[in-house]
């Protein structure tokens, strides 16, 4: 099947058309429960970022601020809390198809809590690459130039990485959720269906991984930033003008990192705003009563 597979009611496979195949009711309750995830992703996202100052300033205040000693638990229910809020609304098309699949098959809600359970799976398990790469940077004892200008050409990697086939493989994948679906039925059963969510989830991340890479440069726990690539997937997922967005917004991305390995102090400049008044990151974050939060005493 191609991404020219209509619906029953003749539209084409797009995300805007998974709106009006299911009833209305389950419609709204479907998009309303992944919507109210999402909200509270970015509520204890931002709770978490006020008392996390170097997390909000990026790779750029690597050897000052950004001193990370917090525990693989803690950093991983934080990142899935940022998963949750940044990715949940731009699933909705392919979550509300597959509730009618499977309500046409006679299932229940579970396969799909299951089917998204799985897609979760993916971006928890990936957080463990920041995990890895903040442990090394807290290493650096001077924010030397070197390190921003490694932010550069990240940054100019990422935007590059929005022109090559891969990125609109994977952009074509999500933006066809009934061909997707029809294409990657690993079965019945939750075994298959958590197979399918998988399968949508390292989609999903070969589409969006780049962005996340430019996230890590300017700060894991910077809201605006995570609000304005937040805002990108949503619409490279969803718009119909979305063809032609990876190349604008890599066109960007490669002349700012470009222009960051040539001036290193342009990253910290954009990176600074919205640092909140919290402190630095240390282990006490797991031992004192502000621990869930990621707070420090």
């Amino acid at each position: 099947m191609t991404a020219t597979t209509t619906l029953d009611t003749g539209r084409p496979d797009t995300p805007r058309s998974a709106y009006v195949v299911l009833q209305r009711r389950a419609t709204v309750a479907t998009a309303a429960v992944l919507l109210l995830l999402a909200a509270l992703g970015w509520w204890e996202t931002t709770r978490q970022a006020d008392g996390m100052t170097g997390m909000v300033q990026g790779i750029a205040q690597v050897g000052t601020a950004m001193k990370f000693d917090m525990a693989v638990p803690l950093f991983l229910a934080m990142w899935t809390s940022m998963m949750i809020a940044m990715m949940f609304p731009t699933i909705a098309p392919i979550v509300l198809l597959h509730r009618l699949v499977i309500r046409r098959r006679g299932g229940g809600v579970a396969p799909s809590v299951v089917f998204v359970g799985g897609y979760l799976v993916v971006w928890v398990a990936i957080g463990v690459v920041p995990l890895v790469a903040l442990l090394g940077f807290r290493e650096v004892s001077d924010a030397t130039t070197w390190v921003p200008r490694v932010g550069g050409a990240v940054l100019a990697v990422a935007g590059a990485y929005q022109f090559t086939k891969w990125k609109a493989t994977c952009l074509n994948a999500c933006r066809s959720p009934l061909t997707f679906l029809a294409t990657h039925d690993f079965g019945s059963g939750w075994r298959g269906t958590l197979r399918a969510g998988i399968s949508h989830g390292a989609y999903c991340l070969g589409c969006c991984w780049a962005l996340m890479t430019v996230l890590f440069v300017v700060g894991l726990m910077n809201l605006a930033w995570m609000a304005a690539i937040a805002v990108v997937f949503l619409a490279e997922k969803n718009w119909k003008h979305a063809p032609q967005l990876p190349k604008v917004v890599g066109t960007a991305l490669v002349a700012f990192g470009l222009a960051v390995v040539i001036h290193p102090a342009w990253l910290s400049s954009v990176t600074s705003s919205g640092a909140g008044t919290g402190q630095p990151m240390t282990m006490s974050a797991v031992t004192h009563p502000a621990a869930a939060s990621g707070r420090i005493a």
